[in-house]
């Protein structure tokens, strides 16, 4: 994998390489531990009711900006 860094911007860069092996880190240490199913399960929840506040903060903006 390159990344090529143009006009030496260098937080581009990263930033595109963090993107690029956002993937595989979390791959990597997932593997570190053994989790168990229950914990998995209540990681993903609460990552679930994270995502639902935050899409339900952003209609809320939105529809405060219309009026």
């Amino acid at each position: 994998m390159k990344i090529r860094v143009r006009n030496n911007n260098i937080n581009s860069a990263l930033r595109m390489f963090k993107r690029k092996t956002k993937d595989v880190i979390m791959e990597v240490r997932e593997r570190q531990e053994f989790e168990k199913p229950c914990l998995k399960r209540n990681k993903a929840k609460a990552a679930a009711k994270l995502r639902e506040k935050r899409r339900q903060g952003k209609d809320n903006e939105r529809n405060n900006k219309q009026f």
